[in-house]
């Protein structure tokens, strides 16, 4: 495909416009934040890449009755520039995947039949929309691509034994489609390896999106120092942790903000209520946050390592934070490149006493190296992860898909030198 043809894609999956996601996810048990933060920064990044791109969207809510909505109804949106279709379904346990099946071949099958794409993202492993956009490429002549974000079958706390059986079988389908697909990007090596083996990929752990300027954050007293963790709130992140590695901090200046939703938040008012320096988790827009984020001394991902879901998994935190300027603490997980180094001050282990011990010297620093350590941090994920880097990339290798040039695997390294970054074939051209 030559380089000034238009590429056209439709990106099957979650990404609604802002108002639209704060209503559907009013009340519901768990929040989208990192899905939808990540699934524009995908659209915004082809578009940047020279793509043409339109949406086919679900809303992506908790089954009932963790979200007491059951029916979500069609509607067309426009959002950013970009024309969209939301799927309607009927969120209930079972009907939920057949409905949005049903919605998604009838809309993504007029869309496509009115409107050519060629390549059809997929955003993560929705069994539904798998398989829906094999039959929809199959009838279209297109090729399907979907984006691992995560590997299937991770459950939610107090699942039952039912839903364990289905989603057992729900993770026998995806790797039966994923076989299927034209290729894949993943956000890890082993993501794309273990679950869509010999596939094409793109590995790319994420884009970023710089969050507007903003100055240091006031504080009522100016001798506190914010230490800051920004997720779900769950004993799989480590956020129980990172608590106990706080609370054996002496320093009475020093103040634990913790921000998200989960599992964890009555735990968390209790120890709010032990430990005047610990505050009551909040759930904060994106713009708070992002003023949070940059006044804290110090931002954290205390994920355990010894998950089985770790090797796949990239902290979209981790972006996040970097690009906010201020030094990272983070466990050693090994889906974060190894040119991420430099700019993360690693805990030794993933122990409370190893993110203490982390936290501690970021603390000990000196003012100017504790900035330098953030700006170097900034610059890397904004000159190497932004959306024209990112954008161009998956251009790149969605336009190798549909003229067969692709390779088996594409990766990024930098070089270090002028935020330069290169597309690398780390394996040969695959056989399709």
């Amino acid at each position: 495909m030559s380089d000034d043809r238009i590429l056209r894609v439709a990106l099957l999956g979650f990404t609604l416009p802002d108002d639209v996601l704060r209503r559907v996810m009013a009340g519901d048990a768990t929040h989208a934040t990192q899905t939808h933060t990540f699934a524009w920064a995908v659209v915004n990044g082809l578009r940047d890449g020279g793509c043409a791109v339109r949406l086919l969207s679900a809303a992506p809510v908790s089954n009932y009755p963790r979200n007491r909505r059951i029916r979500f109804r069609a509607s067309q949106f426009h959002h950013d520039g970009v024309d969209g279709q939301q799927l309607g379904f009927l969120n209930v346990l079972g009907i939920k995947h057949l409905s949005r099946f049903f919605s998604a071949w009838w809309h993504g099958g007029r869309s496509t039949r009115r409107d050519p794409v060629d390549v059809l993202l997929v955003h993560g492993v929705h069994t539904p929309f798998l398989w829906c956009g094999l039959a929809l490429a199959r009838l279209r002549r297109m090729s399907v691509v979907p984006i691992l974000t995560d590997p299937p079958g991770v459950g939610q706390p107090g699942e039952g034994r039912a839903v364990r059986l289905l989603r057992g079988l729900d993770v026998a389908l995806v790797r039966a489609a994923l076989k299927r697909c034209s290729g894949v990007i993943a956000l890890t090596l082993p993501l794309a390896e273990d679950f869509a083996p010999g596939r094409p990929r793109l590995i790319m752990e994420g884009i970023c999106t710089p969050p507007p300027a903003v100055g240091p954050r006031p504080q009522a007293d100016s001798g506190t120092r914010e230490i800051i963790y920004a997720g779900g709130l769950s004993h799989a992140y480590g956020v129980d942790r990172l608590v106990e590695a706080f609370r054996g901090l002496p320093d009475p200046d020093l103040r634990l903000s913790i921000f998200g939703r989960g599992e964890l938040e009555p735990w968390l008012r209790d120890q709010a209520s032990a430990d005047a320096r610990i505050a009551p988790p909040q759930l904060l827009d994106r713009a708070r946050l992002g003023q949070r984020l940059a006044g804290a001394a110090v931002l954290v991902n205390p994920r355990p390592v010894d998950q089985y879901f770790v090797p796949y998994s990239f902290p979209s935190k981790i972006i996040e934070y970097l690009a906010h300027g201020v030094p990272v603490v983070s466990t050693s997980l090994p889906g974060i490149p190894d040119d991420y180094r430099p700019y993360l001050v690693y805990a030794a282990t993933d122990t409370a006493a190893g993110l203490r011990a982390a936290i501690e010297r970021v603390l000990g620093m000196p003012a100017a190296e504790a900035a330098a350590l953030g700006a170097a941090g900034r610059d890397f994920v904004v000159q190497t992860r932004n959306r024209a880097v990112q954008g161009q990339r998956m251009r790149d290798f969605l336009a190798g898909l549909v003229d067969g040039s692709a390779p088996l695997t594409m990766t990024t390294q930098w070089s270090g030198t002028g935020g330069d970054t290169e597309s690398r074939v780390v394996a040969g051209r695959s056989d399709r």
